[in-house]
């Protein structure tokens, strides 16, 4: 498999408070990666890091085939990005700032980029700081598509946009992927949005990778099971189960068994239950964001998962 982005046991701290310790990530080729991660757990610092803004204290970072920071000049013709933080200047007017960014992209596309703004409702003659934060999010999409990238780097593109903005800016990228076949990295926290676009899902928290798999798998393979724990007067016990339990409750005075919460779920996987000190009475299905925050909750109390999913 090709990838887009490749990071491989990077290491960076600005001192005590945070650390990246040997962080690896692979970004495939043509695919929409989402990145996700609550407030504080790495995600800009990663895209920095990638983006050669940051420099990195031990391993080696590629993009685009290039190495960063070495081809940093030549990766960066071929990505768009839009950062957190808008990046332009309030004093010019969207016609103005086009113009502007276009003096720099050697790939920027005159007529694309006026279909952009045709397409996404802006003012050519509007002074950008007189414009929303949703108006303000519609000109950065644009200014990242409109230089034709093979990558595009959105960091929490649609935070704080009305779901109006959201759809309009969400639809316009899919388009531009569906139409060129790049790649997207998109990091946000908005959970339920990245689980209708991305076909891979990277997990960050405090400053590691703990998961990054398949979007259809990480939805499908992250289960609750209720199960009866005593089988023959033996307690149960899943060291050996085909599947990886993230985490146990107990039972409660509502249910009578316990709830495992288990990663890397298949249907056969129920027959191991026939030889098990357990009987499995239902299995769950979990929505994305039930199973991130059952992912998060699980790391956070042992270490059973693997950098890179697997068990």
């Amino acid at each position: 498999m090709k990838y887009a982005i490749e990071l491989d046991r990077v290491v960076w701290s600005p001192g005590e408070s945070f650390r990246l310790d040997e962080l690896s990530l692979r970004v495939p080729r043509g695919s929409i990666y989402g990145f996700l991660g609550p407030n504080g757990s790495g995600k800009t610092t990663t895209i920095r890091l990638f983006m050669g803004m940051v420099k990195p204290h031990g391993g080696e970072i590629r993009v685009l085939d290039g190495r960063v920071p070495r081809d940093m000049a030549h990766i960066l013709s071929r990505v768009g990005y839009v950062p957190e933080r808008p990046h332009v200047y309030p004093q010019l007017t969207v016609g103005e700032a086009m113009r502007f960014h276009a003096a720099f992209h050697r790939l920027w596309d005159p007529h694309w980029a006026d279909e952009l703004v045709e397409r996404l409702g802006l003012d050519p003659d509007r002074k950008i700081a007189r414009m929303s934060k949703g108006e303000t999010g519609k000109l950065l999409v644009s200014l990242a598509l409109a230089q034709r990238p093979e990558l595009l780097v959105l960091d929490e593109p649609t935070d704080g946009l009305d779901p109006v903005v959201r759809r309009d800016v969400m639809t316009t990228v899919l388009d531009y992927v569906s139409e060129s076949g790049a790649t997207v990295f998109i990091s946000s926290h908005l959970v339920h949005e990245l689980e209708r676009i991305c076909d891979w899902v990277g997990v960050m928290d405090r400053g590691a990778l703990v998961a990054e798999l398949p979007m259809n798998d990480f939805k499908n393979g992250i289960k609750h099971l209720r199960v009866e724990t005593v089988k023959d007067g033996t307690p149960v016990g899943a060291a050996d189960a085909p599947f990886v339990v993230l985490a146990r409750k107990p039972p409660n005075g509502v249910s009578p068994y316990e709830t495992w919460v288990v990663r890397g779920w298949a249907e056969d996987h129920a027959r191991w239950f026939d030889t098990a000190t357990a009987h499995l009475r239902d299995v769950v299905d979990l929505d994305l964001e039930e199973g991130f925050v059952e992912l998060l909750r699980s790391q956070r109390t042992s270490t059973t998962l693997d950098p890179h999913g697997e068990d």
